[in-house]
Protein backbone atom coordinates (compact mmCIF):
# COMPACT_ATOMS: atom_id res chain seq x y z
CA UNK A 1 0.00 0.00 0.00
CA UNK A 2 1.56 3.21 -0.85
CA UNK A 3 0.67 6.62 1.37
CA UNK A 4 -0.30 9.49 -0.44
CA UNK A 5 1.33 12.90 0.49
CA UNK A 6 -0.42 14.85 3.94
CA UNK A 7 -0.52 17.92 1.88
CA UNK A 8 0.22 19.50 -1.95
CA UNK A 9 3.57 20.90 -0.43
CA UNK A 10 4.47 17.29 -0.22
CA UNK A 11 3.10 16.49 -3.65
CA UNK A 12 4.75 16.49 -7.11
CA UNK A 13 2.75 19.28 -8.57
CA UNK A 14 1.22 19.17 -12.08
CA UNK A 15 4.40 21.58 -13.21
CA UNK A 16 6.85 19.62 -12.05
CA UNK A 17 5.90 16.92 -14.08
CA UNK A 18 5.73 18.94 -17.52
CA UNK A 19 7.98 21.62 -19.42
CA UNK A 20 6.35 25.04 -20.20
CA UNK A 21 5.34 25.65 -23.34
CA UNK A 22 7.53 28.42 -23.84
CA UNK A 23 10.55 26.22 -22.89
CA UNK A 24 9.96 23.96 -26.08
CA UNK A 25 11.80 24.53 -29.25
CA UNK A 26 9.96 24.69 -32.21
CA UNK A 27 11.99 22.25 -33.79
CA UNK A 28 10.58 19.69 -31.33
CA UNK A 29 7.40 21.11 -31.39
CA UNK A 30 6.96 20.67 -35.47
CA UNK A 31 8.61 16.86 -35.33
CA UNK A 32 6.38 16.00 -32.72
CA UNK A 33 3.15 17.01 -34.31
CA UNK A 34 4.63 15.46 -37.33
CA UNK A 35 5.44 12.11 -35.90
CA UNK A 36 1.60 12.03 -34.53
CA UNK A 37 0.14 12.65 -37.53
CA UNK A 38 2.46 10.40 -39.38
CA UNK A 39 1.41 7.79 -36.64
CA UNK A 40 -2.27 8.53 -37.31
CA UNK A 41 -2.02 8.57 -40.58
CA UNK A 42 -0.32 5.20 -41.02
CA UNK A 43 -3.23 3.75 -38.25
CA UNK A 44 -5.51 4.72 -41.53
CA UNK A 45 -3.78 3.20 -44.07
CA UNK A 46 -4.44 -0.01 -42.31
CA UNK A 47 -0.60 -0.24 -41.10
CA UNK A 48 -0.87 -0.43 -38.06
CA UNK A 49 -1.63 -3.82 -35.69
CA UNK A 50 -5.35 -3.74 -36.27
CA UNK A 51 -4.78 -3.71 -40.02
CA UNK A 52 -7.79 -3.72 -42.05
CA UNK A 53 -9.64 -3.08 -38.85
CA UNK A 54 -8.39 0.38 -38.41
CA UNK A 55 -8.34 1.48 -42.13
CA UNK A 56 -10.24 4.37 -43.30
CA UNK A 57 -8.45 5.68 -46.11
CA UNK A 58 -10.33 8.90 -45.95
CA UNK A 59 -9.59 10.08 -42.76
CA UNK A 60 -5.44 8.82 -43.62
CA UNK A 61 -5.93 11.37 -46.57
CA UNK A 62 -6.66 14.00 -44.07
CA UNK A 63 -3.44 13.26 -42.04
CA UNK A 64 -1.31 13.05 -44.71
CA UNK A 65 -2.25 15.92 -46.43
CA UNK A 66 -2.34 18.03 -43.11
CA UNK A 67 1.22 16.48 -42.70
CA UNK A 68 2.26 17.40 -45.88
CA UNK A 69 1.59 20.91 -45.56
CA UNK A 70 3.36 21.03 -41.89
CA UNK A 71 6.57 19.69 -43.85
CA UNK A 72 6.54 21.80 -46.60
CA UNK A 73 5.80 24.63 -44.91
CA UNK A 74 7.98 23.56 -41.76
CA UNK A 75 10.81 22.12 -44.03
CA UNK A 76 12.78 25.47 -44.18
CA UNK A 77 12.49 26.23 -40.63
CA UNK A 78 13.83 23.34 -39.08
CA UNK A 79 16.69 22.47 -41.60
CA UNK A 80 17.31 19.98 -43.82
CA UNK A 81 18.54 17.35 -40.81
CA UNK A 82 15.18 17.18 -39.59
CA UNK A 83 13.03 17.56 -42.31
CA UNK A 84 14.69 14.82 -44.50
CA UNK A 85 13.18 12.16 -42.50
CA UNK A 86 9.98 13.80 -42.16
CA UNK A 87 9.82 13.81 -45.89
CA UNK A 88 10.82 10.16 -46.14
CA UNK A 89 8.49 9.19 -43.89
CA UNK A 90 5.68 11.53 -46.22
CA UNK A 91 6.55 9.84 -49.08
CA UNK A 92 5.93 6.05 -47.63
CA UNK A 93 2.45 6.83 -46.30
CA UNK A 94 1.53 8.36 -49.82
CA UNK A 95 2.74 5.58 -51.49
CA UNK A 96 1.00 3.17 -48.96
CA UNK A 97 -1.92 5.45 -49.13
CA UNK A 98 -1.87 4.81 -53.30
CA UNK A 99 -1.18 1.18 -52.62
CA UNK A 100 -4.48 0.64 -49.85
CA UNK A 101 -6.67 2.18 -52.87
CA UNK A 102 -9.11 0.44 -54.93
CA UNK A 103 -8.87 3.40 -57.27
CA UNK A 104 -5.65 5.17 -56.95
CA UNK A 105 -5.62 9.18 -57.71
CA UNK A 106 -3.93 10.06 -60.45
CA UNK A 107 -0.53 11.33 -59.36
CA UNK A 108 -0.31 14.71 -58.48
CA UNK A 109 -4.27 14.37 -56.73
CA UNK A 110 -3.21 11.79 -54.01
CA UNK A 111 -2.94 13.24 -50.24
CA UNK A 112 -0.58 15.60 -49.75
CA UNK A 113 0.69 15.90 -53.56
CA UNK A 114 -0.42 19.60 -53.84
CA UNK A 115 2.25 20.59 -51.52
CA UNK A 116 4.39 17.92 -52.79
CA UNK A 117 4.22 17.13 -56.20
CA UNK A 118 3.47 13.82 -57.43
CA UNK A 119 4.77 10.96 -55.90
CA UNK A 120 5.09 7.42 -58.00
CA UNK A 121 5.92 3.63 -56.56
Amino acid sequence: MTSQPENTDDAIGFDDLTRDIAEVPAVEVITTVAVHLMSAAAVKCGLAEGGEADKDLDEARKLITALAGLVTAGAPEISNFHAAPLRDGLRSLQLAFREASVVPDEPGTGPGEKFTGPVYS
